[in-house]
């Protein structure tokens, strides 16, 4: 299939929420692309907007850990959009195969898309939906950031694209203040690098629940068990620092580019010294340390009801 008479599609390479990804050729210019496809068509207003969204969004970076975008437009009723072609895996990908990162790995990560992150701070946009899935790793290594498909200006709310009372993200790495309905910063995304990060050392993310609705509850109001507590050998120094990241008030977190300058200079290293011996944690968010059996997916961005004042909040039970 040519696309706009000029992309030639090839073989799938996934299919999200809004659109179908494919590899394929630029005829034009004799190069390998990512083209993604708008589910439905033009005709569909929201997604259309979003779609549009990302595409603009991305085109204002260029920066080696973010994904580049190439061109946009529309083909036979449907928006495209065309991107650099990420030879490798997603990091949600690289877990499922091995399980758990080691520490030297997952420093290399949080220095690369720390730094990402932090580019596109500094042009005022936050990403608000930083999981495995949107964090690419090439052949080589390198991490770079995608689909900034519900991204946010910081200088024009409107570009939200969310409705009152309720958010949008994944549950699983959504910071507490968004949880309760503020609107999403730059610390925001680092809170979500650090669950991330989490996940990537301990092979699940600080906080799993039955429901979505819990999951949220257990940002807002629960301490992350620290690795080291779950048998991960790392050195205090990264742990600490990794809490940092998970801090419940947006004020207490280090900016995107402090955390790529802290792993870059190798500060993480500190030493590994023995485990501890496991113990219940009782944190001053709530007691308990595990995360509940039922697990919340790492899928795509969803929509839901904000926990409200008059709410009890959920008990996990442990």
């Amino acid at each position: 299939m040519l696309v706009a008479e000029r992309y030639r599609l090839g073989a799938s390479l996934g299919r999200g929420g809004m659109g179908e990804v494919w590899r394929a050729t630029d005829e034009v210019l004799g190069r390998s692309v990512a083209v993604k496809l708008l589910l439905g068509d033009e005709s569909d207003s929201a997604a259309a907007a979003r779609f549009r969204l990302e595409a603009q969004t991305a085109a204002r970076l260029s920066h080696p850990h973010v994904v580049a975008v190439f061109d946009f437009g529309s083909w036979d009723n449907r928006f495209y959009l065309v991107m650099e072609l990420v030879e490798g895996q997603s990091l949600a990908q690289e877990l499922t195969e091995a399980g758990t990162l080691t520490p030297e790995r997952v420093a290399q990560i949080a220095a690369q898309a720390a730094a990402g992150l932090a580019a596109a701070h500094r042009q005022g946009i936050v990403h608000r939906d930083i999981k495995p899935g949107n964090l690419m790793s090439d052949t080589a290594g390198t991490v770079k950031i995608g689909d900034f498909g519900i991204a946010r200006f910081v200088d024009d709310p409107a570009s939200a694209l969310t409705t009152a009372g309720q958010i949008v993200g994944t549950s699983l790495y959504l910071a507490p203040e968004r949880a309760l309905g503020n609107p999403a910063s730059a610390a925001s995304d680092v809170y979500s690098l650090g669950c991330v990060l989490y996940q990537l050392l301990t092979g699940e993310p600080p906080f799993r629940a039955e429901s979505a609705t819990i999951t949220l509850h257990h940002h807002i109001d629960k301490a992350p068990v620290p690795p080291r507590e779950k048998g991960v050998r790392l050195p205090h120094a990264f742990e600490n620092y990794l809490l940092d990241l998970l801090a419940k008030q947006p004020e207490d977190r280090p900016t995107a580019q402090q955390v790529a300058d802290w792993f870059d200079s190798g500060a993480w290293r500190g030493h590994a010294e023995p485990l501890p011996a496991p113990v219940a944690y009782d944190g001053p968010y709530g007691t308990g340390a595990g995360a509940p059996h039922a697990a919340a997916e790492d899928g795509p961005a969803t929509t839901y009801r904000l926990p409200q004042a008059g709410d009890r909040t959920p008990q996990s039970g442990y």
